[in-house]
């Protein structure tokens, strides 16, 4: 049987690990060829290879997700070597020092805003112009990773949750744009809960108590424990593919019940 996602062409930023490398994995098994980038080129390297030895054709790009000429380079090589572009999943992220807001330095800010907001604008606006190229029929699905901390607050999160916020939104302005435009193309976002990633370790790590702080962190949550990068990986993989073809400017929590309460 076809897989769920067959011949499509994605890409995927920030695949070296956790739901980036779990995503990759997916699209990859339900039948897409799979462009990874990140900028850890051993990890990620290591993640295509693995997806090539399943036998599913994978390609890898160091890519600085902030960086318009890295983008432009990336997508020129997806089509190069593709001759489409179908799906883009922005999932690079950082999460930047825990801190209060009268703590907070200018600079991680704004490290944080561009990896994790400048990134997903870079990504979607060349991925539009990408997709809107697509034959015989334009269109495509661009999946933005935003958070729970794009729908709520964090006391020592500012950058983050403000970072995830502005997905959030930007996500639903370009799904405007796009369908008023009538190009085909599709844009949503997701917002996992705390998943077991290593952005979740280090920010664990942060803590005098991690074994704490990561017992504090899965009682937030009503199922009683973390996610898993695979619980994301599905959620997405159904906005990549074709059965959420009446689905765009929406958001997608996989959070365990943690926005329920």
């Amino acid at each position: 049987m076809p897989g769920r996602v067959q011949d499509k062409v994605a890409i995927v930023t920030g695949a070296a690990s956790g739901i980036g490398a779990a995503t990759a994995r997916l699209l990859a098994r339900e039948g897409a060829r799979v462009v990874l980038t990140d900028l850890d080129a051993a990890a990620g390297e290591a993640v295509a290879a693995e997806i090539r030895a399943g036998g599913a054709e994978a390609l890898f790009l160091a890519h600085d997700v902030a960086d318009e000429a890295a983008w432009e380079r990336v997508i020129a090589a997806a089509l190069a070597r593709f001759g489409r572009l179908d799906v883009l999943v922005n999932n690079a992220g950082i999460g930047g020092p825990a801190c209060r807001p009268d703590e907070q330095g200018l600079e991680d800010w704004r490290q944080v805003m561009a990896v994790n907001l400048d990134g997903v604008f870079l990504g979607t606006k060349h991925a539009i112009r990408a997709m809107k190229r697509n034959r015989p029929r334009p269109g495509g699905s661009i999946v933005n990773l935003s958070s729970i901390l794009g729908l709520v607050g964090g006391t020592r999160s500012g950058a983050y949750a403000a970072s995830k916020g502005g997905v959030r939104l930007y996500t639903k302005s370009a799904a405007l744009a796009c369908a008023r435009e009538g190009n085909g193309v599709r844009v949503n976002s997701v917002h996992p809960g705390y998943i077991r990633t290593p952005l979740a370790e280090g920010a664990f790590a942060q803590h005098e108590d991690p074994a704490e702080a990561r017992r504090r962190t899965e009682a937030l949550h009503p199922l009683g424990r973390l996610g898993e990068p695979e619980d994301v990986a599905y959620g997405i993989l159904y906005l990549a593919s074709d059965e959420s073809k009446f689905v765009t400017g929406a958001e997608l929590v996989i959070d365990g019940g943690y926005t329920a309460q």
